[in-house]
C-alpha cells in the first residue's frame, strides 16, 4: 500500500523544464543500458526515478552531468538540454556542467579532511580564497543542508567522525557550496537508518525551493513521499512519466501498474 504525505502530489503550478532529455541512449561497449529515453525535468520540483534493480536508473542520472565521460567504453547518444543548451555539444566543458549539475551518491563519500575542508573543497578548486569568505560560504551551505547546528563547534574535526546520516548531509553541503542549479541524488538514503533517512527526505523538500532535484530511489514509498514527478524505468526503457500521484494511483501503462502493485520487481 502506497501512502503519501499530506499535501504530497497535490496540483502544483507547472514549471518550465530545467532539463530536457531527448532520445537518450547509453551503451557499455556493445550493451545498450538506456534505450532512447526522453524526459522533462521540471524546475524547482523533485523528480523521482523508480524501477527494479538493474533497470538503468543510475546509468540514466549519470548521463545528466556527463559522469560517463569518466568511464572508458561508455557511449552516450541523444541530447540533454540544460536551459536550452545541449550539454553534450562538442564545445561544452564537462567540468562546467558538473558545477551546474551536482551529484550526491548512494553512500556518503566525505574526504579524509576536516568538516570545513570538505565543504569548501569545490570552492577552492574554483579559485575562491580568503578564510572569512570560505567560512561564510561553508556556514551557508551547512545551514542549507540542515547540518550547521550539529557541527558548528567542530568544523576542524575529521568528517569521518560524523555519523552516516551526517556524512551524507555533509556531502550535500559540499555540492551546495558551489551553487549548482540541479542536484542529482543516486539513492542518497539507501545506506542510512530510518531517522537519518527522514532528515534527508525533509531536506530534499526544502531544497526544491531553490534547486531542481532528481532522485533515484529503490523505495516506492520514498518516491511517493517526496517527489512531485515520477519516472518508471524497466530494462533500460523509460516506460512512463508523470505527476507522482498519477503514476501511483492511475498509471497508463500496464507495466507501471504491475510494478506499483508488486506483481513483479
Amino acid at each position: 500500500m502506497i501512502s503519501m504525505r499530506p499535501g504530497a502530489g497535490e496540483a502544483l503550478p507547472e514549471t518550465a523544464p530545467k532539463l530536457r532529455v531527448e532520445d537518450l541512449s547509453v551503451y557499455y561497449g556493445t550493451v545498450q543500458a538506456i534505450n532512447h529515453a526522453s524526459l522533462n525535468v521540471r524546475e524547482n520540483r523533485v523528480t523521482a526515478l523508480i524501477g527494479p534493480s538493474g533497470c538503468g536508473k543510475s546509468t540514466f542520472v549519470r548521463a545528466l552531468n556527463r559522469m560517463h565521460d569518466l568511464t572508458p567504453g561508455v557511449r552516450v547518444e541523444g541530447a540533454v538540454i540544460l536551459d536550452g543548451e545541449n550539454i553534450y555539444a562538442k564545445e561544452i566543458d564537462p567540468v562546467s556542467i558538473r558545477h551546474r549539475i551536482g551529484m550526491v551518491f548512494q553512500r556518503p563519500n566525505p574526504f579524509p579532511k576536516s568538516i570545513f575542508e570538505n565543504v569548501v573543497y569545490g570552492l577552492r578548486i574554483h579559485g575562491i580564497r580568503g578564510r572569512k569568505r570560505l567560512m561564510e560560504l561553508a556556514e551557508r551551505s551547512l545551514r542549507h543542508a540542515a547540518l550547521w547546528e550539529e557541527v558548528k563547534d567542530r568544523l576542524n574535526l575529521s568528517a569521518l567522525a560524523l555519523s552516516g546520516g551526517q556524512q551524507q548531509r555533509l556531502c550535500i553541503a559540499r555540492v551546495l557550496a558551489v551553487e549548482p542549479e540541479v542536484i542529482v541524488m543516486d539513492e542518497p538514503a539507501s545506506a542510512l537508518d530510518p531517522i537519518a533517512t527522514s532528515k534527508i527526505e525533509d531536506l530534499i523538500g526544502d531544497l526544491k525551493k531553490d534547486y531542481t532535484v532528481v532522485i533515484v530511489t529503490h523505495s516506492m514509498q520514498q518516491a511517493a513521499r517526496i517527489s512531485d514527478y515520477t519516472a518508471f524505468f524497466l530494462m533500460g526503457q523509460l516506460i512512463e512519466t508523470g505527476k507522482t500521484r498519477d503514476i501511483f494511483f492511475k498509471p497508463t501503462d500496464k507495466r507501471t501498474e504491475d510494478y506499483i502493485t508488486g506483481r513483479y520487481g
